[in-house]
């Protein structure tokens, strides 16, 4: 009984001391909440748009293969015509070098001409748009072909798209859960600052004198990062599924085990971070520079398989990587919690939380550190 009193009045004083603290108030609601709006903007505007590109069609000397071709590209649903038609060479060239239009398409200036010549931006020469236009007129030409010698396709590809879930994954529910698993993440990474500034003041020395069970102290901390856990997830599925059109698909036992096993991993490494930090500007510079590294090398924003070669064994031992995909398993594919790849990542996640949390301890009981006064 005198435990649980003892719990519940450090909890209540954890919580006390949270809310008073700008910065948990930042970093914890405020800062995931704008970050995911930002990115939400940037990554999803249009996103579940069909795809359309503008350009301007080039047609100087107007022949009986160029009409052909000409009519033909206007049938093409995903193309825009720029101007009322057609342009000459030099008002083309004018378009794609300002980048008015994505691309110019010159037709052939006589009937003996075969070649559909594609003018493209140097700088824009490797982008999404101009290899999709480039793919669409590549095919185009071979249909032209066929139809020149009075020849019909004799195949077709079809496209379809599966998942483990119940709806494909579009790019707002794959950038709801990568922030989720983000704001989660720092949570742990700068809430144990306070930590920092107790040793530093003695309050942590004086606590140890009191008959204050330390046990219950630390717990009531981890419990109090865990209600601001819950708000965190709570507050932005509701922006992503209200606000953005997120379509989410829980199995809530894999949710459960995967957010208190990502929880804790993030709130040891914090607790490790406080552990050798002599100042609350170091804490914050060390859990900055993990943050950074981990925001963009974890699959939130971008698949990990679309980085470079190089850089994938870095991402692939990073926790915040396993706790990105232990959500998206649990809230968008709605994966069970007996899916083998889902405990793969648990269990790495308890192994960086497990080695985090006994090297802090390690760092606080053998007082490694210069302690300031």
């Amino acid at each position: 009984m005198r435990n649980v009193s003892q719990f519940k009045q450090m909890f209540l004083t954890q919580l006390k001391l949270t809310l008073r603290e700008k910065q948990a108030w930042f970093w914890g609601i405020f800062f995931p909440v704008i970050l995911m709006v930002i990115f939400m903007v940037i990554f999803t505007s249009g996103s579940d748009d069909e795809f359309s590109a503008t350009v301007a069609i080039v047609n100087e000397n107007p022949n009986p293969t160029s009409e052909m071709l000409l009519q033909q590209i206007n049938q093409i649903p995903v193309l825009v015509i720029e101007g009322d038609g057609t342009v000459n060479r030099e008002e083309a060239d004018e378009l794609v070098k300002e980048q008015d239009v994505h691309a110019a398409i010159v037709l052939p200036e006589t009937e003996d001409v075969t070649t559909l010549l594609l003018l493209v931006n140097k700088e824009n020469e490797n982008g999404v748009t101009t290899q999709a236009l480039s793919g669409m007129l590549d095919k185009f030409v071979q249909q032209a072909n066929l139809y020149a010698v009075g020849a019909s396709p004799t195949y077709e590809l079809e496209i379809e798209s599966i998942t483990s879930g119940n709806m494909e994954l579009s790019a707002t529910d794959f950038l709801l859960t990568g922030m989720i698993a983000l704001a989660i993440a720092q949570g742990g990474l700068f809430g144990m600052v306070d930590l920092v500034e107790m040793r530093r003041k003695g309050l942590i020395k004086r606590l140890r004198m009191t008959p204050a069970n330390m046990n219950i102290f630390g717990l009531s901390d981890m419990i109090m990062r865990f209600v601001f856990s819950i708000i965190q997830i709570v507050l932005l599925s509701l922006i992503g599924v209200f606000i953005f059109g997120a379509k989410l698909y829980i199995d809530f036992p894999t949710l459960l085990v995967v957010f208190i096993v990502g929880a804790l991993s993030f709130n040891a490494l914090g607790y490790f971070f406080s552990s050798f930090s002599k100042t609350t500007e170091a804490y914050m510079g060390v859990a900055n520079i993990t943050s950074f590294l981990m925001m963009f090398l974890s699959g939130v924003f971008i698949p990990i398989e679309t980085m470079p070669q190089w850089i994938q064994p870095v991402s692939n031992i990073l926790p915040l990587t396993y706790f990105v995909e232990g959500l998206r398993e649990a809230m968008v594919y709605s994966s069970s919690i007996f899916n083998a790849s889902v405990w793969i990542g648990i269990g790495i996640m308890m192994l960086w939380g497990v080695i985090a949390y006994v090297l802090g301890s390690w760092f606080y009981k053998t007082k490694s550190i210069v302690e300031t006064r």
